[in-house]
């Protein structure tokens, strides 16, 4: 019942205001976000690559309201590229993008953001690894899609997101596991209306089985995200029963949220890549990660109590 509260105050800037201005915050905030600048996060990617992982990097910030800061949002990400190249970790070290930072709300934002997009996609193919287009808010999914289509003409192996608790995403898997194309499944972080979105835990972890076995059965290459055990579970079950080999799909956790699991995986052949994130505009992403799940809210409570 918390998550759709934690969800508004994300959107609060007076809230903002409280909790960026707390002294426990940054110790709390470092646990998901590793760093605020590349030069931070650099070492990160070497440590968890060196531990057997695998990564896909998230440049935070969403609020744009000018292309000036979609510009220097792309820009932030081509930054990204260039270091990552000398590690040649190839898709070892992808990158996940919100279109919302490349300017999609913003008057003429769909072709916006496919121009301002497009240049990272071909980087990061120049140094051996890919994108992932993560998924928004419902409104944001039709431009989203048209985008991954379109940037899957010359880069098939462009990635994207779905969200098991849209009504919408069963038929979104069909057509996308179908297509060869890369599909993160999630069950979705953002406060949606009950006429387009499933509202109960059970009902989400419901569609969640059911579309990923629907990618388990296709041509796509499917990406589990999720901490839930459970889940990971009926995955590996849902990926024996579809023939899949421990290279044909992969599973994707938050950077800080069961890092044992994270290795656990690793060590018994799985692809385990570690979604992290890292910036300075950490506020909205960091309140959807306590929205997700209630320990992480417990899990900052506990630290201003102790810590304040």
């Amino acid at each position: 019942m918390l998550g759709p509260v934690i969800l508004a105050a994300s959107r609060s800037d007076r809230m903002r205001r409280l909790i960026s201005a707390a002294p426990v915050t940054k110790q709390v905030v470092d646990r998901f976000i590793p760093g605020e600048d590349v030069d931070d996060i650099v070492p990160v990617v070497r440590d968890l690559a060196g531990s057997g992982l695998e990564l896909t990097m998230d440049v935070v910030g969403e609020d744009i309201t000018s292309p000036v800061q979609a510009a220097a949002a792309r820009d932030a990400y081509l930054e990204l590229v260039d270091r990552l190249k000398p590690l040649e970790l190839g898709t070892r070290a992808e990158m996940s993008v919100k279109l919302s930072m490349f300017g999609q709300a913003l008057e003429g934002g769909h072709e916006l953001a496919l121009s301002n997009v497009r240049p990272v996609v071909e980087a990061a193919a120049e140094i051996g690894t890919t994108v992932t287009l993560d998924a928004e808010d419902h409104t944001t999914l039709d431009s989203m899609f048209a985008i991954h289509e379109e940037l899957r003409k010359d880069f098939p192996q462009t990635g994207c997101v779905i969200q098991a608790y849209l009504f919408r995403t069963e038929a979104d898997a069909r057509r996308l596991a179908a297509s060869g194309s890369r599909v993160r499944l999630v069950k979705g972080a953002y406060k949606e209306p009950a006429s387009v979105a499933y509202q109960g835990k059970h009902e989400i972890d419901r569609a969640y089985v059911r579309i990923l076995r629907t990618l388990m059965e296709g041509e796509g290459y499917p990406m589990i995200g999720s901490h839930d055990p459970r889940l990971i579970a009926i995955g590996q079950e849902l990926a024996h029963q579809a023939g899949r080999k421990l290279d044909e799909y992969e599973f994707q956790m938050l950077y800080g949220i069961r890092t044992d699991e994270h290795l656990r995986l690793a060590a018994e052949g799985h692809r385990m890549r570690v979604y992290t994130a890292y910036g300075t505009d950490w506020y909205g992403y960091f309140m959807r990660r306590l929205a997700e799940k209630p320990a992480n809210l417990r899990f900052f409570a506990r630290s201003m109590i102790t810590k304040g």
